[in-house]
């Protein structure tokens, strides 16, 4: 992959700039509503399909997308919308199941006159629903995790600008883990897309350390009790890496801590696991100084940016990861971000397209497609990115956080160039 100078940004091939775009945003937020609406060729809304998790295994992650989607929806149109056209969400329930998904990006397009998707999280539900955005020429992006984007397995249609994928954290994960943790490592992770790219690509990066995997244990995610399967784990296991999600999280992390009684291996997992659960939950002290993967750091660190500020403050989310009026109410913090920053690069590709309709979907991904850096800001309060346009992923910064008196406490930051690895697809090489 080539990564462009730092602050380098290669317009699209309207000639727009994505900055030019972003500062004509800024200019029109200056009018009043009338006159924003009077420059647009069109006063219709931009109607964006949100295909949201609202029940099935799902749904903790579905809650706080929707309430982070509203958020960045509720800014943009404050600031004088896409082009001069307010933004209008139109959401369907998929159930976290494919092939009520496919129908929903269906629904989407015949039947609400939805401009694009967007929103869908769990693999299997990107999976199964992507192919029928590219049979529909819908423009679909996932703010999912799972290579299935950047491995060359969709379609031109499907983008993935606003969340890196599991084979680049996890890359950039194994030489923490190997350096500070262990080298003979035993993998639990659900048994779908998502967790078969945890096992695989994890697996090839502790290797690369000198590391090894002893064992895999895959487990069905709809499973309700899991002690049935830690007997399974190597006794001369150093590190136990899990990975869980779904609505039996706190189930999973109380009785992984019951079977080893405060001893056993050191303890890394990908913060999935306890994602909408308090860290200080009763049961869950055997955590202390446990560590895990943090897309986006829950608990307020010490030097967090004035636009991550403004960011949690948008999406009513306190210091410690939870909603304002409901503080037993804990976000998916970690992934949620992602709605945020895809929106807003939807907001940038559209306006350097000069998007009027579904006439200009093709328009729209060729120039997201011409993006590359996206610097660090309100729109993207996560930290700087890279956005490759051959594979329709983004690459940004990893955290790692300890747990220290019932708080996750980041350790380690990587850097963007840590999770970079090589291209496998070129999907602006297809035709639409």
């Amino acid at each position: 992959m080539n990564t462009p100078k730092h602050g380098q940004q290669t317009g699209p091939k309207t000639g727009i700039t994505r900055r030019g775009a972003l500062v004509g945003g800024v200019a029109a937020a200056s009018l009043p509503l009338w006159a924003r609406y009077s420059q647009a060729q069109t006063a219709a809304p931009i109607k964006i399909g949100f295909q949201v998790h609202r029940t099935g295994i799902g749904a903790a992650y579905g809650r706080w997308y929707d309430r982070t989607t509203q958020a960045a929806v509720k800014l943009i149109n404050e600031g004088g919308g896409i082009n001069g056209r307010m933004v209008e969400i139109v959401a369907e329930d998929d159930g976290t199941d494919p092939k009520r998904g496919a129908e929903v990006v269906e629904k989407f397009a015949n039947q609400h006159g939805c401009d694009i998707g967007f929103g869908t999280l769990f693999s299997h539900v990107v999976i199964g629903s992507a192919p029928r955005a590219g049979e529909l020429k819908l423009p679909y992006f996932v703010v999912s995790e799972g290579h299935h984007v950047a491995s060359g397995m969709l379609n031109r249609y499907t983008l993935q600008p606003g969340i890196t994928d599991v084979k680049s954290q996890v890359q950039a994960m194994a030489p923490y883990v190997a350096a500070n943790l262990g080298k003979k490592v035993t993998m639990v992770f659900p048994d779908f897309a998502f967790g078969h790219d945890h096992r695989d690509f994890f697996t090839q990066a502790i290797e690369a350390q000198g590391g090894e995997v002893l064992a895999h244990i895959a487990i069905p995610p709809s499973e309700t009790s899991f002690t049935k399967y830690f007997p399974k784990i190597p006794r001369d296991t150093e590190v136990l890496y899990h990975v869980m999600v779904g609505p039996a999280v706190l189930t999973f992390v109380k009785e992984l801590g019951e079977f080893f009684g405060g001893q056993g291996p050191a303890l890394f997992g990908f913060i999935d696991s306890l994602e909408a659960v308090a860290i200080d939950s009763p049961g869950l002290e055997f955590l202390e100084n446990s560590y895990f993967w943090e897309g986006m750091c829950r608990d307020q660190q010490p030097d967090e940016s004035a636009h991550e500020t403004a960011y949690r403050a948008a999406v009513g989310v306190n210091e410690r990861g939870s909603s304002i009026s409901d503080p037993r109410d804990v976000s998916t913090y970690a992934h949620m971000f992602g709605c945020w920053e895809t929106l807003h690069v939807i907001k940038a590709g559209m306006e350097a397209a000069g998007y009027t309709g579904p006439q200009d979907r093709a328009a729209l991904i060729e120039a997201v497609e011409a993006m590359t850096t996206l610097p660090e800001s309100l729109a993207h309060p996560q930290g700087d990115k890279i956005f490759n346009g051959k594979t329709h992923q983004v690459f940004g910064h990893q955290n790692i956080s300890r747990v220290e008196g019932g708080k996750l406490v980041r350790v380690h930051r990587t850097s963007i160039e840590d999770t970079l690895y090589p291209d496998e697809v070129d999907y602006t090489a297809q035709p639409f």
